[in-house]
């Protein structure tokens, strides 16, 4: 599953991002965002009072979850996986620096279980260019109004993988609508 970090400031700055703490960060989300990252928590890991539960059709509990290096660009990716990270008991990485989408598809290739990689919207299409065949064919670019996204992708026929878009349905705004 690959899903674009959650809200950004705008080119004006206005929503600012904020850090953790509330203090103003141009690299940060905005408060939207942290609402997006919190929410993401019950959409991939659901829960009762008496534990987990299925996870909605077509997406998957990630056992790993990948963010772009915070230290050479962007927070945003590992700020919207974080709290999942928390509740799930996972070590987020943060190996790939955003821009090594090569490397980066080549280790989830040869990945088990369900990843969850958080990434800036506009390399994300190169990521999965590395994969190899993909049916049906995800879109050429991330729609650059949309936050509120998740590409699936499960394995097919001989390295071969199944593309399906998935709303998130999180929070008001969010589109039904995948197109």
């Amino acid at each position: 599953m690959l899903i674009r970090h959650a809200e950004k400031p705008a080119a004006s700055g206005v929503p600012y991002g904020v850090e953790p703490d509330g203090s103003q960060d141009a690299e940060s989300l905005t408060v939207a965002g942290w609402q997006r990252a919190g929410a993401l928590v019950g959409l991939l890991d659901p829960r009762t009072s008496q534990g987990p539960v299925p996870v909605r059709a077509s997406l998957g509990r990630p056992t790993r979850l990948i963010a772009a290096d915070p230290e050479k660009g962007s927070k945003r990716p590992a700020q919207t996986v974080t709290p999942l990270a928390a509740r799930l008991g996972l070590t987020l990485e943060t190996t790939w620096k955003k821009d090594d989408t090569a490397a980066l598809a080549a280790a989830l290739r040869t990945t088990t279980g369900c990843t969850l990689v958080a990434w800036e919207h506009e390399l994300i299409p190169d990521i999965l260019s590395h994969l190899g065949s993909i049916d049906p064919p995800p879109p050429a670019a991330w729609p650059g109004d949309r936050f509120d996204l998740v590409w699936c992708l499960s394995p097919a026929d001989a390295g071969a993988w199944r593309f399906t878009q998935v709303p998130q349905l999180l929070l008001a705004g969010d589109l039904l609508a995948t197109a």
